[in-house]
């Protein structure tokens, strides 16, 4: 083990993490270039065969970068798609940001360094670097941009080509160490853990994004929302954000198990799928639009005036059928599948607006972390797997054998370390905090 690593364990104070040496190589968790295309015509791609945990080499540090010793990381569907190499190899996009110079060459490797979720310390700052320094605690907003952008003035994900840090960039979170921008530090919420404060960002900035910021849907007090994958890692922040700007949460979920974590962070109205009696076609069917509609309208009194949608292929045009006149259906992904078809009808002649939401912008993200700071979001890590089982961290989201977000411990020994506010957790409650460990997921 590094002195630094022993070091940033041991809390040690910023001029000694700088006496000890940086190392020229960490434990990562990463895929290979030679193995894209070994699911070819395959079912089950198993994230378990592409995803390796070993040693790579420390990055060059450009001007505008900070190393960050990563204390814990998160799992996000999309290094499930890294993994899989799919819709694309993700070499595709290292490969372009060649093109950008010596500093963009530095991503195009035979590796992959995954994951844009991350919580740990600074502990070597770029020249160019002022508003943060060694010892800092930080957490990672995974917004990477060119700030010469003039649009990306206005908002970040206009700018002409914002990347996906760790999956549309090298470098990502699941290892040791990493290297970002300043322009993606945010500081660490005091009264969470390494594990919890890692789970947060990418997932509730989009989901802030999509149902309060200016940029999405807008909500206001008294709107339903009809909410998707409720207790996914999108869904649990859609729940905690509706709730808490007035909104009226309408919860689909899968089990029982589930809709208890929904009670447990404030929603009342819920819809366990499971005693729907949907046939085969599940949600596609124009018999499960009325069922549905009928079951929000009893529980809610009313049509959704928001769908959070995610999900896609096999939900969307329900979606856009459930929304009310004049509703919208804000949209940020499709696990389920990219190809919608829906009646545009009930488009059209009700007036309706699909929005698209993609990620979040720098100002939206330290929104959200202001929240959670102030113990008015709270986690929806339900698990937390070590560094060398990341493989099997991300196959249980693959499967879908999670709830909420899972969390790898990179540098962190253990769970339960990183708070430096007790007095603050105190008040917000280990209840509240821990509502998503209530359940967690099979192994």
């Amino acid at each position: 083990m590094s002195g630094l690593i022993q070091a940033v364990r041991a809390e040690a104070a910023p001029a000694d993490l700088l006496e000890c040496e940086l190392p020229t190589r960490f434990t990562a968790a990463y895929v290979v270039k030679d193995e894209v295309g070994m699911f070819a015509g395959q079912t089950d791609k198993d994230v378990r065969r592409s995803i390796h945990v070993g040693e790579v080499a420390m990055p060059d540090l450009a001007p505008d970068e900070v190393v960050v010793a990563v204390m814990a990381s998160a799992v996000n569907f999309n290094s499930v798609w890294s993994a899989i190499f799919e819709p694309v190899p993700t070499f595709a996009f290292l490969r372009k940001r060649a093109a950008e110079g010596p500093w963009g060459e530095r991503h195009d490797l035979p590796y992959h360094i995954i994951g844009s979720d991350a919580a740990g310390v600074i502990v070597r700052t770029g020249t160019a670097v002022w508003r943060w320094k060694v010892g800092d605690r930080v957490v990672v907003f995974p917004g990477v941009i060119d700030p010469a952008d003039p649009a990306s003035q206005d908002d970040g994900v206009k700018a002409a080509d914002p990347l996906a840090w760790g999956y549309e960039t090298n470098f990502g979170g699941m290892a040791e160490f990493t290297v970002v921008k300043q322009t993606q530090l945010i500081r660490k919420p005091a009264c969470l853990t390494w594990e919890e404060a890692a789970a947060n960002t990418l997932c509730a900035s989009t989901a802030y994004r999509m149902l309060v910021s200016r940029n999405g849907a807008r909500m206001k007090q008294g709107d339903i929302v009809l909410i998707w994958g409720a207790t996914g890692g999108l869904g649990g922040y859609a729940v905690q954000f509706v709730r808490n700007g007035g909104g009226i949460p309408v919860c689909v979920v899968g089990s029982e198990d589930k809709a208890e974590i929904i009670r447990a962070i404030g929603g009342r109205h819920i819809i366990n799928r499971a005693t729907l009696g949907l046939g085969d076609a599940g949600f596609r069917s124009p018999d499960a639009w009325r069922l549905l509609g009928a079951r929000i309208r009893e529980l809610a009194g009313g049509d959704p005036d928001i769908v959070f949608e995610y999900l896609g292929q096999e939900t969307f045009a329900t979606s856009v059928r459930l929304a009310r006149r004049g509703g919208s259906v804000v949209t940020c992904g499709s696990s389920t599948g990219y190809r919608h078809e829906y009646d545009n009808r009930h488009l059209w002649m009700k007036i309706k607006r699909i929005i698209g939401s993609h990620g979040a912008n720098y100002d939206e993200a330290a929104q959200v972390n202001r929240l959670i700071a102030l113990g008015m979001i709270t986690p929806t890590l339900s698990t937390a797997y070590p560094l060398a089982q990341a493989a099997d961290a991300v196959r249980a989201v693959q499967t879908n054998r999670h709830i909420g977000k899972v969390g790898i411990l990179c540098l962190a020994p253990e769970e339960g370390l990183g708070i430096t506010d007790y007095a603050l957790r105190w008040h917000i409650g280990e209840d509240s905090i821990n509502a998503f460990r209530r359940t967690g997921h099979e192994r």
